[in-house]
């Protein structure tokens, strides 16, 4: 009952919000700006609204603060849900506001990550029950603090960028979250036999992730930005990492890290070979795009192959726990 009350509830303040949120920055002329080496047909959304993974932060935001008070192991995932939000904002900023479409350096943003990481993994640590060992395939459990900080970063790392390179075609991670959020709500069940409050705040972001999907579903009347985006992700990694279950990522959240690879195997190859590509496009839903795929299809087919990704991850859990 709890799950659905959370959902309903980031449903219906994302949903309200819209209406309100979308109007207001189109008079702010908060518009994106579209890859000029992207596909062509994606040139018609120049001048949607971007910014607009606030219409789900704010009530995941606001719902995880009062969860907080009565459940105190969600603060670490609330306020990395935040912080990394924030780092989005500012990009979006620089990017919509002050008219440079790079936004923070590659540099800055490291930094940021960096240190929200580097919090995270000192007061999980000081301050709540969740210790510092980590499983690994083939090793078994590592139990070092320093080992824990270093995973901790790399892992708020690769999967706040794999879930932001995921963002690109209308109504993608937008869906993908949804599906992801739901099962890892289920799956926190299985890993500690109640509802817990990490699967009441999944089911939060779920719902939350829904009501904007009404505006960001094909063809979009707004987009999430790096605000969303990255908020997401952050909230992804928070999750995981405090249910034990880091490694969960690669079962349920394999589109994200194919996503991820994509990017960083076309970067590769091109200085490797002097300027081939692999792929037509990189992130990897763009090269289907460019193979002739229509956009809805290929939102379609990530969802659908995320919901087979996300099934199997409960049942892997269900038989082995310790993934």
């Amino acid at each position: 009952m709890e799950l659905i009350l959370f959902l309903l509830i980031g449903f219906a303040v994302s949903a309200g919000i819209g209406p309100i949120l979308i109007p207001f920055l189109k008079k702010l002329k908060f518009g994106q700006t579209v890859r000029d080496d992207g596909p062509k047909t994606h040139f018609i959304k120049t001048g949607t609204p971007t910014i607009g993974g606030m219409i789900f932060l704010i009530p995941i935001l606001l719902g995880g603060g009062v969860l907080a008070v009565f459940r105190p192991e969600v603060i670490p995932v609330v306020v990395s849900t935040f912080l990394f939000g924030l780092i989005g904002f500012i990009d979006d900023y620089i990017k919509v506001v002050r008219k440079n479409k790079n936004g923070l350096s590659i540099k800055q943003k490291a930094i940021m990550i960096f240190t929200f990481s580097l919090g995270f993994s000192i007061y999980t640590m000081l301050f709540t029950n969740l210790g510092f060992d980590i499983w690994l395939p083939l090793i078994g459990v590592v139990n070092s603090q320093i080992f824990y900080v270093i995973f901790v970063i790399v892992y708020f790392f690769g999967t706040t960028n794999a879930v932001n390179f995921a963002d690109g075609l209308d109504g993608l991670l937008g869906g993908l979250m949804i599906i992801v959020m739901t099962f890892l709500a289920y799956c926190s069940n299985l890993a500690l036999g109640e509802w817990d409050g990490f699967a009441m705040f999944a089911s939060l972001v779920a719902g939350s992730c829904l009501g904007f999907l009404i505006y960001n579903i094909h063809p979009a009347k707004i987009f999430m930005g790096d605000t969303g985006s990255l908020a997401l992700g952050g909230a992804l990694a928070a999750l995981l990492l405090m249910m034990k279950n880091p490694l969960l990522i690669f079962v349920i959240g394999l589109v994200f890290v194919l996503e991820g690879l994509s990017v960083a195997i076309q970067v590769f190859y091109f200085k490797f070979t002097g300027g081939k590509r692999i792929f037509r496009m990189a992130p990897i839903h763009h090269h289907f795009e460019l193979m002739g795929w229509k956009e809805t299809k290929v939102v379609y087919v990530f969802w659908a192959f995320c919901i087979v990704t996300c099934i199997a991850g409960a049942v892997i859990l269900n038989i082995w726990r310790p993934l």
